[in-house]
């Protein structure tokens, strides 16, 4: 399966290419005032208000400086409910698309944050899967996807 591949801090993830709508440079977002911390803010995609949500924010590290390979992924969510939405995560250093195997993924042993998924191994090192339909807690989601 080939993943777009980028950073939380220091740990390397990845995200199925196939979620993945458009990577972006680092744009500039409208504050949304009262939003949680993990609501970076607000960006036009094409004339649609789409809500960015940044990814070491969500992983309870600080937000990340801003890198020159700092972006926005992206991608189309899933909901539980059904329902498609696009949403922008910011993502330090996005490194490009990796092609990994099914076999090489496995089980972390860990259940440290509920978006966090599968694990591999490379000669960069240990890679993370970020699954999407876990991201947003229920409360957030009707925050951000409003009917």
């Amino acid at each position: 399966m080939k993943l777009l591949i980028f950073h939380i801090g220091a740990d390397r993830y990845g995200l199925r290419l196939r979620d993945v709508v458009r990577v972006l440079p680092l744009l500039e977002l409208k504050h949304l005032p009262l939003a949680p911390d993990t609501v970076a803010g607000l960006m036009d995609f094409h004339g649609e208000s789409v809500p960015v949500i940044d990814l070491c924010r969500a992983g309870g590290l600080p937000s990340g400086a801003d890198h020159f390979d700092t972006r926005i992924i992206v991608v189309t969510y899933h909901a539980p409910e059904g329902t498609d939405h696009l949403l922008g995560l910011r993502a330090e250093r996005v490194l490009g698309v990796q092609e990994v195997a099914e076999t090489q993924l496995g089980a972390s042993g860990v259940q440290a944050a509920p978006f966090l998924g599968q694990v591999a191994s490379d000669p960069g090192g240990m890679l993370q899967l970020v699954e999407l339909e876990h991201l947003l807690p229920a409360s957030l989601r009707a925050m951000l996807f409003q009917p």
